[in-house]
């Protein structure tokens, strides 16, 4: 794994206010998270993974590389995994592409792209996700009504949580 690119990850994390990220990418699962009060906060992590046994260690390296949050190679349940419930059958989930800050406008004083019981024709922005101080647009991937909006404005998302719940026709 590309140490630059892991640096870049640990910095959205340290930039979020999530408690916990699981990132899965090419057999290779990181984890985020912080740690209670009482524990130490920052380790020195190195990944080593073996895709055969399906497992990645955490070795330390050496003191003189950046502080970085402990990466763990166990997987928990997040809050943000959503149960398949009786009232969000037949809804389709519209996931978040990519780790960021989701918005619902365009611009703090703009109205929002989207709200509950509006229709969404496939291709048509539906909010906005930073990453890296970019802003990327996200486009509804089928025509239907939103139902649901899973995310509070400005808040942090992790890639594949959903955001909407959109009822297709």
């Amino acid at each position: 794994m590309d140490l630059n690119y892991l640096r870049r990850l640990v910095k959205i994390f340290d930039d979020s206010t999530l408690d916990d990220l699981v990132i899965e990418e090419e057999g290779t699962k990181i984890k985020f998270s912080r740690k209670p009060q009482n524990a130490s906060k920052y380790e020195y992590p190195l990944i080593q993974n073996d895709a055969a046994l399906g497992i990645n260690q955490v070795f330390p390296i050496s003191t003189t590389e950046k502080l970085i949050p402990k990466i763990e190679h166990h997987e928990t349940k997040t809050e943000t995994q959503i149960s398949k419930s009786e009232d969000t059958i037949g809804l389709v989930e519209v996931l978040s592409p990519m780790v960021g800050t989701f918005y619902r406008a365009p611009s703090p004083e703009a109205q929002p792209f989207v709200e509950v019981g509006k229709h969404v024709t496939k291709g048509q922005v539906v909010c906005i996700i930073e990453a890296m101080k970019l802003m990327n647009q996200i486009e509804s991937e089928i025509n239907g009504v939103i139902e649901k909006i899973l995310i509070d404005n400005a808040k942090p998302v992790e890639f594949g949580q959903p955001l909407f719940l959109v009822k297709p026709e």
